[in-house]
């Protein structure tokens, strides 16, 4: 029967959905009819395909192929089906064995010469095919060390269609050809950046070292050369090393995004730091026909850092909202939504005025006052109430550095021990609970009989709360930073001064 089936992975967002490819060869005026809800680029592969098993010595019969893409309804994109369409046609020729085409999920770009490209994606749509019950993944070359991070499947490395064919019981020669494969991935070590080159600023390191602890968002203001940017760089090193979850789901978004992913995955939380001119979709992710990730999901399970934050457009940083509540992407186009992960944190920088000298202590500043109002006034107000830590960051003087330079200042890798130990005892005390960080604890369970404080203990936030100082948001947000100091100082429950420092925290910039 010329008739001949396989699969590839649609995907749309990190998730991916199998697509049966059918092949049928019938005596019909010679062409390609490619039907299924593809988009353009998917359209060419006929082209490919075709101009591809030419110059691989594979060459198909001059008949007409009708190639279904199943289920029809489903949108599907990119040209990771060519290798698919490929050996289904080959499979319905009679070329190759159409029963083992059948039980092997293809995924592979062809250039024209018969060579395979690596394609973006691979890895979460390995992990889609083996979830999905498939065994055996067939992949170019330069993806088969991506592709075999994902347990329990069988990874067939081919560098032609050439070779394919002959895996699949075609009755050709082999050929050497030189594969096509992907740089390998260059990521300098957290170690580099070591937050003992930090000088003064005393607060301003334990408020990084409590976000690090509880997964807190954090703003900090002040004037050039304080320090918010070495800051800022070096929470990532204080992060513990990724778990087995959030490192596949951490590579897979580098896969679709179409870096480099390696040989092993990802295990350090990643770091984005995107320009002030990125738009919403550089920012949280989009496209057209082709919903692609943004640095904020790029940035999952690690730290997503906008430096000069009000030099950003405002509409630009409200698309943060959303993720910073659900810990989700969602991507709305008028045939699908696709969702990214969302669960970074949030570092925003931001000089105080637009000549960045108010409030210094050494220089005036030559700004209107409602040139410093609205300067600041381009981060929403809905926006910082989600931040957990608003920190002023003031230069550091002469005295303090001389001080400093005879003391010992905590290492990364001291403070990261500490941001291990506390987290380990958040996860304990929330052992039954479906969080594992305080910055995940909703405030009504932290208000509940689970986890109420007396009143003599949250006295300064309920005070702060009536005379309109901090929002509700803001009262919960207090007492997740105050059970993080807790946690820090390997105390069962915040004490008042936990409480107090945790308001302090809150509203340093302020002051």
């Amino acid at each position: 029967m010329p008739l001949a089936r396989t699969h590839a992975v649609s995907l749309l967002g990190l998730r991916g959905a199998m697509v049966e490819i059918e092949a049928d060869l019938s005596a019909n005026l010679p062409g390609w009819l490619l039907i299924g809800l593809p988009d353009a680029s998917l359209n060419e592969a006929k082209d490919r395909v075709r101009a591809a098993a030419t110059n691989a010595g594979v060459e198909l019969p001059n008949r007409r192929f009708t190639i279904n893409l199943s289920p029809a309804s489903l949108p599907k994109h990119g040209s990771s089906f060519d290798l698919g369409i490929a050996m289904a046609a080959l499979g319905a020729a009679g070329e190759v064995e159409p029963a083992s085409v059948e039980r092997v999920v293809h995924l592979g770009e062809l250039a024209l010469d018969g060579r395979l490209r690596p394609t973006p994606g691979v890895l979460p749509s390995v992990l889609a095919a083996a979830r999905a019950g498939f065994t055996i993944v067939m992949v170019p070359a330069g993806n088969a060390e991506e592709a075999e991070l994902v347990p329990g499947i069988r990874v067939i490395a081919v560098a032609s269609l050439r070779d394919a064919a002959i895996w699949h019981g075609g009755k050709y020669e082999p050929e050497v050809v030189e594969p096509i494969l992907v740089p390998a991935p260059s990521v300098p070590p957290d170690e580099a950046l070591d937050l003992a080159d930090v000088i003064g600023n005393e607060d301003a390191i334990d408020a990084m070292l409590v976000a690090a602890a509880g997964g807190h968002h954090v703003f900090l203001l002040g004037p050039p050369g304080a320090g918010k940017t070495m800051l800022a760089s070096r929470l990532p090193g204080l992060l513990p090393d990724l778990e087995p979850e959030a490192a596949l789901e951490v590579s897979s978004i580098r896969s679709l995004s179409g870096l480099p992913v390696g040989r092993s995955l990802a295990t350090r939380p990643p770091l984005e730091s995107p320009h002030h001119t990125a738009t919403a979709a550089a920012l949280v992710g989009g496209g057209s026909s082709v919903i692609r990730p943004g640095a904020a999901a790029r940035a999952s399970h690690g730290v997503l850092f906008l430096d000069e934050a009000p030099e950003f457009s405002s509409a630009v940083l409200d698309a943060l909202r959303q993720p910073l509540e659900s810990g989700v992407i969602s991507i709305h186009r008028a045939n699908a939504v696709a969702h990214f992960p969302g669960r970074f944190q949030l570092v925003m920088a931001a000089n105080p005025c637009p000549c960045g000298q108010y409030g210094a202590r050494d220089s005036d500043c030559t700004c209107a006052p409602f040139a410093r109002r609205r300067y600041l006034a381009r981060i929403s107000g809905p926006l910082l109430d989600r931040i957990d830590i608003q920190l002023r960051v003031p230069r550091i003087t002469a005295t303090q550095l001389r001080l400093a330079a005879g003391s010992h200042r905590m290492t990364t890798l001291e403070a990261r021990a500490k941001v291990e130990d506390a987290r380990a005892a958040a996860r304990e005390r929330l052992a039954l609970t479906p969080w594992t960080q305080n910055s995940q604890v909703p405030g009504a369970w932290l208000r509940g009989p689970q986890a109420r404080l007396g009143s003599e203990t949250t006295a300064s936030i309920d005070r702060a709360l009536e005379r309109g100082g901090i929002t509700m948001r803001g009262y919960d947000r207090v007492l997740r930073v105050g059970w993080t100091l807790a946690d820090l100082d390997g105390a069962s429950t915040p004490t008042p001064e936990h409480i107090g420092r945790a308001l302090y925290f809150r509203k340093a910039m302020a002051s």
